[in-house]
């Protein structure tokens, strides 16, 4: 006995050693735009992006591949970022009034960003908090920090160490002493709005204060050097490269210019405009002017609309010369900046990111290689494809290009950093389906997600679209000249064009995509356009049950005349359930040539080549009155009235003046309470967590979980043949045997389904998975799959195994007797459900050519579980996403090698490897244009100068200090200990 407990020790001690080898956890990558963006930062010198958002966390992105995130300790919005001038260090403000110092750090050849440092301003005993809270930020090429406070001071703190020079702080006492007797009484100058040094000389910097008045201050001197009057509230200043010319941004919609001259004061600008006119205009609260080589300056700025008509519009205008754009925006602008090099305009807004090419005729946009917004339309599913075809992968690129011919043709203008990440092993597609009926082709095979192709499903459909919606194009000579730019468009045409189901078959190229309204459309890939009728074939799921009414939602209208499709996915079948209620569950095999769909009420065969139904199941329990109630579609308005609710506080968000002080309070308590009215109002929506889990009343047990085709042993173990398997959220689970004809009769003769068994789950727990497992106990492989010689051909000597996982637990049955052989019962350990699972194959870290299958599984705790195949063992878990994230665990999907995506908000998928082998992470390394490594000298003094010194400076290429004695190089002797 304890020779046999010494082997099994050793056995497993073998098995830990494997497991390490093949399974490892990792959160590798944020993909897409980060939600609720605060602030924006530029490095000239890195050519680094910097984004803050309002969770506190802090995002950099350079050339493509080339991301860092960090994420402060404070739950703190950040509200402004600034990058060193010519260092790898940035500094970032949060609203909770602390300053934080990140760094770019190299280990092991990669950069790290890390937190290095921490800083509050204290004020003088007894001081108002007013006299410290920090309202803007000057890094100074000198590589110091001025903080102007809400109270008007300005304080100098030594950057990286946060000390502060209070010898060198300017008080607002200061300032208030000198001011000129014609700018009226000495009454508070307000917070300090601005800070900029001279680009010519360093050791000026101008101070504008919210009540209009700009101060020309000298460092050296500590003294003013210049005042200008100006009386209108002061919302942003931009000092001209030249260093002559000032110009201030007003609360009236003004800009104003100033020289800087040797005069004290300037009492009046050199120029005043408004540019909108002559009716009350908002704020323009921030502006810059750009000097070309040839020809007029650019003027850029933020707002300044007409108040009483366009006071909503979030727009960006564009003056050079005789051309005058406002480019108008879907969300809120948050900043933007200019880069000189490529004459870009970056603009962030709470949205999206926007590019635009300001070099070009017409100044179009550049695409975006990252931070594209995920959430043009709201993100309804996902469908990741691994190892995609090249074939497959050039046409769909192909077709994508074509739809993007209205976008610049200039290079990605942000190029910061060296990406050190390997080339990815294989082509994968993410696939997301959107509310507005759209479904985009996602390059997921590295760092960056990047947008190939976008398909409309809309057009099959005639639609509740305005007429008026693209009204604000802008006519030709309108006033103010908008443009409409961006991708973000959140309206939905019909909430029933939602897409709720994707399949794609990546050697067929055929693509199903199933709605919220009960429709299936089955495409193909054609690389022309193409005009065509798409015939509805209407299947009644309820076959003609009495005393069932529908009361949810009408099906959706199917154009009958031709419709011209672009190149791309062109549909040509499409199946319209009724009831009309969202697709559920949807399974597509190209070789056979049939999609199996279902729904809350039952589930479907439809044969794609004939374009005939074959079959019909009512799982439909009669006393499921909720099922016909349409309630998910209700789901759907409340959160629909929810973001229209919300898209109004923040547009009156919007117009309120810039928060200060204890305006943060009350915003923050708004956003408290706008929280909650918001959870108690999804807590009116029970069906939507009902679809996740079983409830009291058992409603909705007939929806039909998932579907699978299989070719196996249905009557007895000598003959396989193709097979439909159904689970529902009752526990149940039906198999229909399917007769195909032979393939020169396929057109001909009818395909048909039988039923050919049926399992009741004793715990009734819904049905989430369903797959057969081969002779060798793996999985079969999908429909073409060995025919493109990518899978070895199912072992059929063997018996087969069905695998069933419940929400409670994954157990596996003998084919085709059906008898139970072995289970896993996940709820004994911690009470958890899964809520989503599949099949992953896991290769060694150490051999090339070992590899395992094994079932991935999430449960409503957000753990994640890899189990065995065919033995169901547990094998690994790990902790992945917080119970409390019901949405990031319903979006999670994962890929075929052990990866894994769920979106960490409504614009961001976090991805996550359960693989020791597959890892999809950045790597990059960025250098300081001053980061050269130090040269390191030892040197003998010879006389007159072999007195021991101890301090040392270097103050040419030609000679050294040493405390006060300046040694030529030529005095050195030959270097030495």
């Amino acid at each position: 006995a304890r020779m046999k407990r010494f082997r099994r020790h050793g056995h497993d001690s073998q098995r830990d050693k494997l497991k390490q080898e093949l399974f490892q956890f990792n959160k590798t990558v944020e993909h897409g735009f980060p939600h609720q963006p605060s602030a924006l930062g530029y490095s000239p010198s890195l050519d680094l992006l910097a984004i803050g958002t309002r969770s506190g966390a802090i995002k950099l992105y350079g050339a493509p591949g080339v991301e860092f995130m960090g994420l402060h300790d404070e739950n703190a919005a950040v509200t402004q970022v600034h990058f060193l001038p010519n260092e790898l260090e940035l500094v970032t403000l949060l609203d909770d009034n602390s300053l934080h110092m990140w760094t770019l750090r190299a280990h092991n050849s990669v950069s790290e960003l890390l937190e290095v440092g921490r800083f509050t301003l204290t004020g003088p005993p007894g001081a108002p908090p007013s006299v410290t809270r920090v309202t803007s930020v000057l890094a100074l090429s000198s590589g110091e920090l001025l903080l102007g406070t809400e109270g008007g001071h300005v304080f100098v703190v030594e950057v990286p160490g946060f000390r502060e020079l209070e010898e060198r702080n300017i008080s607002v006492e200061d300032i208030q002493k000198r001011i000129p007797e014609e700018y009226g009484p000495r009454r508070n100058l307000e917070c300090v709005e601005a800070l900029q040094e001279n680009p010519r000389n360093p050791q000026q910097v101008l101070i504008g204060y919210g009540r209009g008045l700009m101060v020309l201050w000298d460092l050296q001197k500590k003294c003013a050097v210049q005042h200008f009057l100006g009386t209108q509230q002061l919302e942003s200043v931009w000092w001209m490269e030249d260093g002559i010319t000032i110009i201030s941004s007003h609360s009236d919609g003004s800009y104003c210019h100033w020289s800087v001259s040797e005069e004290d004061v300037q009492s009046q600008p050199n120029k005043q405009e408004t540019p909108y006119g002559s009716f009350p205009c908002k704020a323009i609260s921030k502006i810059l002017q750009l000097p070309t080589k040839q020809g007029p300056p650019y003027l850029i700025f933020s707002g300044g609309m007409p108040r009483a008509s366009y006071g909503d519009r979030h727009c960006i205008s564009v003056i050079h010369s005789k051309t005058h754009i406002a480019l108008d925006f879907t969300s809120r602008i948050i900043d933007f900046f200019v880069i000189r090099e490529g004459n870009a305009l970056v603009v962030l807004v709470e949205e999206e990111l926007v590019v635009v090419d300001l070099q070009s005729e017409g100044w179009p946009v550049i695409q975006t290689p990252y931070l594209v917004p995920l959430h043009c339309s709201a993100i309804t599913c996902s469908h990741h494809v691994s190892s995609i075809p090249l074939k497959l992968w050039e046409r769909v690129l192909a077709t994508g290009e074509l739809q993007n011919t209205h976008y610049s043709r200039k290079p990605w203008p942000i190029n910061g950093g060296k990406n050190l990440a390997p080339d990815p092993p294989q082509r994968d597609l993410l696939l997301t389906g959107h509310e507005d009926g759209t479904v985009r082709f996602w390059d997921a095979s590295g760092v960056c997600l990047y947008p190939m192709y976008k398909l409309s499903t809309a057009g099959v459909f005639h639609t509740d679209a305005d007429p008026n919606d693209n009204m604000n194009q802008g006519a030709e000579g309108e006033w103010p000249p908008f443009r409409k730019v961006g991708c973000f468009d959140p309206y939905s045409d019909d909430p029933r064009l939602g897409v709720q189901k994707i399949h794609l078959c990546k050697y067929s190229g055929y693509l199903t995509v199933a709605g919220t309204a009960g429709q299936v459309l089955v495409m193909e890939l054609n690389d022309e356009a193409a005009e065509q009728t798409v015939e509805a074939t209407v299947v009644d799921l309820l076959q003609g049950q009495e005393g069932f009414r529908w009361k949810g939602q009408a099906r959706l209208d199917v154009r009958h005349e031709p419709v011209t499709f672009p190149p791309g996915f062109q549909p040509f079948a499409l199946v319209q359930c009724l009831p009309p209620a969202v697709v559920t569950a949807i399974a597509l095999h190209s070789e056979w040539k049939l999609v199996a769909f279902g729904t809350s009420h039952g589930f479907g065969l439809y044969d794609y080549q004939q374009r005939t139904n074959i079959m019909v199941r009512c799982t439909l329990n009669p006393s499921d009155q909720l099922a016909l109630e349409g309630p998910l579609s209700r789901v759907k308005s409340i959160k629909k009235s929810l973001r229209q609710s919300f898209r109004r506080i923040r547009r009156s968000r919007v117009s309120m003046r810039k928060h200060h002080g204890n305006n943060a309070a009350k915003l923050q308590e708004i956003n408290a309470r706008l929280d909650a009215e918001n959870l108690q109002d999804m807590e009116l929506a029970p069906v939507q967590r009902k679809i996740e889990a079983r409830s009291s009343d058992d409603s909705f047990t007939g929806l039909v979980r998932t579907l699978y085709f299989a070719d196996s042993f249905m009557s007895d173990g000598g003959h396989s043949t193709p097979s439909l398997w159904a689970g529902t959220n009752g526990g149940a689970v039906f198999a229909y045997v399917i007769r195909l004809p032979p393939v020169e009769r396929r057109m001909e003769d009818k395909v048909t389904a039988h039923p050919a068994k049926e399992i009741q789950l004793m715990h009734r727990a819904p049905v989430v998975g369903l797959a057969i497992l081969d002779g060798r106990g793996a999985p079969l492989p999908e429909p073409l799959e060995v025919a493109h010689d990518l899978a070895r051909s199912p072992d059929m000597l063997g018996s087969h195994h069905l695998l069933v996982v419940s929400e409670e637990q994954i157990k596996l049955f003998t084919l085709p007797k059906v008898s139970a052989k072995t289970k896993l019962k996940l709820t004994a350990t911690d009470g958890s459900r899964v809520r989503r699972v599949g099949v992953a194959s896991f290769g060694s870290s150490r051999v090339e050519d070992y590899s395992e299958s094994g079932l991935v599984v999430l449960t409503n705790l957000g753990d994640l579980h890899v189990v065995s195949l065919p033995a169901i063992k547990m094998q690994v878990h790990y902790p992945c996403i917080r119970r409390e994230d019901v949405s990031g665990i319903a979006s999670c999907v994962f890929t075929k090698h052990g990866q894994g995506f769920y979106l960490i908000s409504p614009s961001e998928f976090e991805r996550f490897s359960l693989s020791a082998r597959c890892l999809v992470e950045p790597r990059s390394l960025v250098e300081s244009s001053n980061s050269k490594a130090p040269i390191k000298m030892h040197f003998a003094l010879s006389e007159p100068y072999s007195t021991p010194r101890l301090c040392c400076h270097v103050l040419s290429s030609s000679a050294f200090m040493f405390c006060h004695t300046t040694v030529p190089l030529s005095a050195l002797c030959t270097p030495g200990n």
